[in-house]
């Protein structure tokens, strides 16, 4: 019995300060290893003191709605089994993104966000969270794949290089299979309670049941952070001299972020994928390397790493045990 108190007493005042010098540690070295970091910082730098800082400002504000947004999904989510208020939502969020950035698939994310729930409903959230997650993923193929079809149509407003039709078959396959992927998945996201219903012997912190309104407010929230991200990149690449042509760039960023959502990566890591990607992609429509390098370096600063040191410093002041709904 003593022993299980003074478990419990270790982790609730020192498990806090150990994961946020670990989560702190592991994020710089990620973060001082990227090779186009120094420069990109240098135009980023450069931007603070032109007339554009403006655009700059609003991207940051953009980063607090983009994951306020995530907060309130999550609070909808967690209705069913455990009413949260939105600061402890919003918390929570930043604590996963904290966990999720040196993870793979952000897989660490669930245990994050686990962290701000009481002892007996963490393991409940889990299922409640992926579900989360696969609404924004939703989006983001469905999204993904009209961007492809519009490339196959050439119909995105810019030139495609001149080799892009020899891969004409191959294209066309891979937007059918994309687009019965996402009818698929939509069916599945709709009707995951039957389908949850119709698996036998599931373990009981799997059987939460979640009302359908609930699922397409999830999925509303989900399709406005979409939204949030595609201005705070078109903002970029304006600021940074990419391409004034917002049209085009939607569908640029809706095909990268299609990409990046099935490779999987770790977070922090993706900068260096990030940045190829983005390369090759805005290069039909501009050669302005630069400018491209300081864009996605910029989403990557503002998007992932500030959010994740909040996490980290949120996870100083945790305790694990103790604590209520």
């Amino acid at each position: 019995m003593f022993g299980n108190k003074s478990i419990k007493i270790f982790l609730n005042y020192w498990l806090g300060p150990v994961l946020f010098i670990w989560l702190s540690w592991a994020i710089w070295q990620q973060v001082r290893h990227q090779e186009d970091l120094p420069r990109a910082w240098a135009d980023i730098r450069a931007v603070l003191f032109s007339p554009q800082s403006w655009k700059l400002a609003i991207v940051v504000a953009a980063m607090l709605l983009n994951w306020g947004i995530e907060a309130r999904k999550w609070q909808l989510l967690m209705r069913p089994l455990l009413a949260i208020s939105f600061s402890r939502s919003f918390k929570a969020t930043m604590a996963g993104v904290a966990f999720a950035v040196n993870t793979p698939n952000r897989i660490g994310e669930y245990g994050g966000r686990m962290l701000y729930l009481p002892e007996g409903k963490r393991l409940e959230s889990v299922p409640l969270t992926m579900l989360g997650g696969f609404a924004q993923l939703l989006v983001t193929l469905v999204t993904g794949t009209i961007a492809l079809w519009l490339l196959y149509a050439e119909k995105p407003g810019f030139a495609l290089p001149a080799n892009w039709r020899e891969h004409g078959l191959w294209l066309g396959v891979l937007c059918w299979l994309l687009t019965t992927i996402s009818g698929v998945l939509l069916l599945v996201y709709l009707r995951i309670g039957w389908i949850l219903q119709l698996a036998p012997k599931l373990p009981a912190w799997l059987s939460v049941e979640i009302p359908v309104r609930i699922l397409l407010r999830v999925a509303g929230w989900s399709c406005c952070r979409y939204v949030v991200f595609l201005f705070q990149y078109i903002l970029l690449l304006q600021m940074f001299g990419v391409t004034e042509n917002w049209f085009a760039a939607i569908w640029l960023v809706s095909l990268q972020f299609l990409v990046l959502a099935l490779v999987p990566t770790i977070a922090l890591a993706d900068l260096g994928i990030r940045g190829k990607l983005a390369l090759e992609l805005f290069g039909w429509i501009g050669s302005n390397a630069l400018g491209v390098v300081a864009t996605t370096t910029a989403i990557w600063l503002i998007n992932l790493v500030l959010p994740a040191l909040t996490g980290a410093v949120l996870i100083f002041r945790i305790r694990i045990f103790a604590r209520s709904a």
